[in-house]
């Protein structure tokens, strides 16, 4: 015979939904029991069917977290002469600023996306480039400023 679940039941199996990696300390405190009254309720239901199973719905990362920033530099094969390389990455939509330097380094870049999947393919785009000499890439790892 199936028991009937009651308002306490039904509300641990709204709060499994929502997260089903919720604490039973957690759920204790919404439903104003003890951590081992919600476990054994929960022990319960699943044993009766209720609760079939968790399960892990896979998705896309979040974009909460926000964009993903790297910088590149890039060596040119003739730095003096060869305006095409810039020309070339100031048109790619996640390169967000593009500095030539003096000194030992050539052209430094700020690269954001969503995804270091992302970063990689601007990467390979920007060596590809026939005046590219060579590339260093770095992942901003923090921001204090």
């Amino acid at each position: 015979m199936k028991r009937v679940l009651d308002k306490v039941d039904e509300k641990i199996l709204e709060e499994l939904t929502r997260n089903a990696r919720l604490a039973h300390n957690d759920i204790a405190m919404k439903v104003n029991l003890s951590r081992n009254a919600v476990r054994l309720r929960i022990e319960r239901l699943e044993r009766d069917g209720y609760v079939r199973g968790y399960t892990i719905i896979k998705g896309m990362p979040s974009t909460d977290a926000g964009p993903i920033n790297a910088l590149i530099f890039v060596y040119r094969k003739d730095r003096m002469r060869d305006a095409e390389v810039v020309r070339s990455v100031v048109a790619m939509p996640e390169v967000i600023s593009c500095n030539v330097m003096s000194g030992d380094l050539d052209i430094v870049l700020t690269v954001e996306a969503m995804s270091s999947d992302r970063i990689h393919r601007v990467w390979s785009e920007i060596s590809a480039l026939p005046g590219v000499l060579n590339t260093v890439t770095s992942f901003v790892l923090s921001c204090t400023k």
